[in-house]
């Protein structure tokens, strides 16, 4: 397969993902405002978890919901907003069309006019069908992706990309929330409600409570969303994953010897199989969060080294096509803007 081929399928997965993971947040966060009063704290966490403190503090002025709402949804400053993710996902997707299936493709031009076509102040009102919408829509491609694939090299590209974006995503997701709800005394109702909403967040919370029935507790939660083996979003999980796409993507492309994103999935997940969350709990989870999240960003680096051609052309002044904002945005992803 053509690097550019695997690129384009790999980042179209990413952008997918994105968009998918903050339509959850926006919607989770919605609901949970109702059952707060409404104070506004969600939504300061999607902004930390989704875009760098520059463009935040500058656009959206702290306790603004609605400003908010429409740096999430397409600010042209917020690069990981909903709807630039998806024109991100349709341009790579447009660039593979023989790669993919037709119902793929139909699917995600369906996802990217429902993002286009909403009307803002009508969004704003209730956020939260809109944005269901959009989750719907970006598991519905998920589900036809794996229905109407071969599940040979391509189809392992775009697995990789979405499970390790989706690592990430529960990473900066427990990052930033777990600190808010790790103050409170475990089993108050301010406690109760920001796990319940911690786990909404990453799709958990049903999971979660069919096999921990106990009452909600901070550390086991954290324990689920990192280190259960078979739910589909924990970061294990998810790393699972990526290692058996490279070894599918690229079997026995280096000979005997290991590629190296292949060797770093296998350290990151090895420390997580050992690892001794109560330990991680006593001496601070949100610097193991950041030690982990700084992996997680190494083995995307690393693909992009292995497999992907690098060299960069750059673009005339006027230059300002979809090639183009993939560069600029990838650039991003690599400088760490956009993490």
């Amino acid at each position: 397969m053509l690097s550019r081929v695997a690129e384009s399928l790999y980042w179209m997965a990413r952008y997918i993902e994105r968009a998918e993971a903050l339509s959850r947040l926006v919607a989770v966060s919605f609901q949970a405002g109702l059952d707060d009063g409404g104070e506004g704290s969600g939504w300061d966490d999607i902004l930390r978890m989704s875009s760098d403190e520059g463009s935040r503090s500058e656009h959206c002025p702290e306790g603004d919901q609605y400003a908010a709402l429409g740096f999430l949804l397409s600010h042209p400053q917020n690069p990981n907003g909903v709807l630039p993710c998806l024109s991100r996902a349709r341009e790579n997707a447009r660039a593979v069309r023989d790669q993919i299936s037709s119902e793929m493709w139909e699917q995600l031009n369906r996802l990217y006019l429902l993002a286009c076509s909403g009307e803002y102040d009508q969004i704003a009102q209730g956020p939260y069908p809109f944005f269901r919408q959009v989750r719907d829509g970006s598991q519905a491609f998920e589900g036809i992706a794996a229905a109407t694939m071969t599940h040979g090299e391509a189809y392992q590209f775009i697995q990789l990309g979405r499970h390790l974006e989706r690592a990430s995503t529960t990473v900066r997701t427990l990052r930033v929330r777990y600190e808010r709800v790790s103050a409170l005394a475990d089993g108050s109702a301010a406690s109760s409600l920001g796990l319940i909403a911690l786990l909404k967040s990453c799709g958990a919370f049903e999971p979660y409570r069919r096999q921990r029935s106990s009452q909600l507790q901070a550390g086991p939660v954290a324990e689920y969303l990192l280190l259960d083996p078979l739910f589909p979003r924990s970061v294990l999980f998810s790393l699972d994953r990526c290692a058996a796409a490279v070894g599918a993507a690229a079997p026995g492309r280096s000979g005997d010897r290991m590629d190296p994103p292949a060797r770093l999935l296998g350290r990151v997940r090895a420390d997580l199989s050992f690892l001794d969350v109560e330990d991680v709990l006593r001496n601070g989870l949100s610097s193991f969060l950041d030690e982990l999240l700084r992996r997680i960003h190494q083995v995307g680096d690393e693909v992009t080294r292995t497999y992907f051609n690098t060299r960069v052309i750059l673009p005339s002044a006027k230059a300002t096509g979809p090639v183009q904002q993939q560069q600029q945005q990838q650039q991003q992803q690599q400088d760490g803007g956009a993490r």
